[in-house]
């Protein structure tokens, strides 16, 4: 969008983690500097699932940790915003993986786990488990173009269980806190969909399509044109970005802000703050609602109905993230690696560990090693019921399993993420379609239940967004005449 709407227009953001600061960042720009912009947030602090914290005197992340740098979205924020040189790359640092009570290197040749023709599965998959491997590029290949499936069923049927077990559920539960059992072929892996409509024979063949390099295929969305690293992440941790955005959106940002209702009024929408007892309406030309899908979907029940139905389809899962600091002397025993992911079958709660001192060089400072433990996927909410005590020992207890390191940290943090991710089902893309297209004029909604989980893409949400609601302020010649009033 190149024109602007009035500059008087008022618009409220509800939800004030990375989509919804993107999006009050982008509608200033659009709407210039006399625009009202309201950030609405729930908790006491911007960010949602991005939170950075003071582990023995380095900022850590407990919620999502990096991104793909393939895609522009975060590389090109930093840039706009000056702060290029927080941009930093992991080490180099190998992941592995914890299958079969063995811990080995991760794979490659795989793309999230479904093997390409290069794949060497050596020492994760038994012999059975090879040689299906080998015969399924033989096997027939029925697929039905556009269609959609559950990743695991797929994954099961064409390669046995091990790959789904040992290798896809491993990589997918660290992204969605997911079961690879319940998650859908054409949200999660895109790419192995698109290649199976174009008449791939097999899903290995499929899968060497997928993931060949860009220029020998067509580049899609936010996906590099060149190589380079394929992680970033931002000294300083997140809250960086997070202050960074919402300072330059200009936007009020009220926190500890409950919204209950949006009502349709004439000329625009209203918002019903607060408390049952103490309401108060937000009057506004439009809105951007970046909140959870449920979320969503309640506040749209009676301005939007059939999207508030398919926002309401969506499930979230949660987990937990355990941050540990030890001595160095102590961690010795650490392998030199990035990380351990861990088979859902494997008897130990915690589903990865990320070994962040030697993942990032940066968080190597003042001789202490840090490391995250990751627990919880969909459906194991009451494995989490726990207080963070237990769930410091558990964490404990399975890196004493892994690697043999017994003594006690230095510093621990325990962050619960209830209802943190969503889980893209079979279906997916069709429910999101059906949120989108059954918006009213002036709603847009954004955040990471829609197009992608990661960072990159609730920030794309987040701008689309806000050039939606601009664009119709834009139509509609809104005169500003939103604005807060007692009730």
């Amino acid at each position: 969008m190149t024109g602007r709407a009035t500059a008087t227009a008022t618009v409220a953001v509800v939800g004030g983690g990375i989509s919804g600061l993107a999006a009050a960042h982008r509608l200033r720009s659009l709407l210039g500097p006399d625009a009202r912009i309201e950030v609405l947030e729930q908790r006491d602090r911007v960010g949602g699932v991005l939170h950075t914290v003071d582990l023995a005197g380095v900022p850590f992340d407990v919620g999502a940790e990096a991104f793909l740098v393939r895609r522009p979205e975060v590389s090109a924020l930093l840039a706009e915003l000056g702060l290029t040189g927080a941009l930093v790359h992991p080490t180099g640092a190998a992941a592995s993986v914890r299958a079969a009570g063995r811990t080995g290197p991760l794979p490659a040749g795989t793309l999230l786990g479904v093997p390409t023709s290069t794949a060497r599965l050596d020492g994760l998959l038994s012999d059975d488990g090879l040689a299906a491997v080998a015969a399924e590029p033989r096997r027939p290949l029925s697929w039905e173009p556009g269609g959609d499936v559950a990743l695991g069923g797929l994954l099961r049927a064409r390669f046995g269980d091990e790959v789904a077990d040992r290798l896809a559920d491993p990589l997918l539960g660290g992204v969605y806190a997911g079961r690879v059992d319940a998650l859908g072929l054409r949200a999660t892996v895109p790419t192995l969909a698109a290649s199976l409509d174009a008449g791939a024979p097999s899903l290995t063949a499929a899968a060497d399509r997928a993931a060949a390099p860009p220029a020998s295929r067509d580049v899609g969305a936010g996906e590099a044109r060149s190589g380079g690293p394929v992680f970033g992440a931002v000294r300083g941790g997140y809250r960086v970005l997070l202050d960074a955005l919402a300072a330059a959106s200009g936007a009020r940002v009220r926190l500890r802000t409950t919204v209950r209702e949006l009502q349709r009024r004439e000329g625009g929408w209203r918002l019903v703050l607060g408390p049952t007892t103490a309401p108060e309406a937000l009057d506004v030309d439009a809105v951007v609602l970046a909140v959870p899908a449920p979320a969503a979907g309640r506040l749209l029940s009676a301005a939007a109905p059939a999207a508030a139905g398919a926002a309401g389809e969506i499930e979230l899962a949660s987990s937990a993230v355990v941050a540990l600091a030890f001595r160095a002397e102590d961690a010795a025993a650490l392998p030199p690696t990035s990380g351990v992911l861990v088979a859902a079958d494997e008897p130990l709660a915690v589903k990865a560990f990320t070994h962040s001192s030697n993942k990032w060089a940066h968080l190597a400072d003042g001789g202490l090693v840090r490391l995250r433990a990751s627990l919880g996927r969909f459906g194991e909410a009451a494995t989490l019921q726990v207080d963070d005590a237990e769930l410091v020992a558990r964490a404990r207890s399975d890196l004493a399993a892994l690697t043999g390191i017994t003594a006690a940290p230095v510093a621990t943090h325990v962050q619960r993420w209830g209802g943190g991710l969503p889980q893209y089902g079979v279906g997916h893309p069709d429910r999101v379609r059906a949120i989108e297209e059954g918006l009213p004029a002036g709603v847009a909604v954004a955040g990471s239940a829609l197009h992608g989980v990661g960072v990159p893409a609730c920030i794309s949400t987040g701008r689309a967004a806000a050039e939606r609601v601009a664009a119709a302020l834009a139509a509609s010649g809104a005169r500003g005449s939103g604005g807060p009033l007692a009730r």
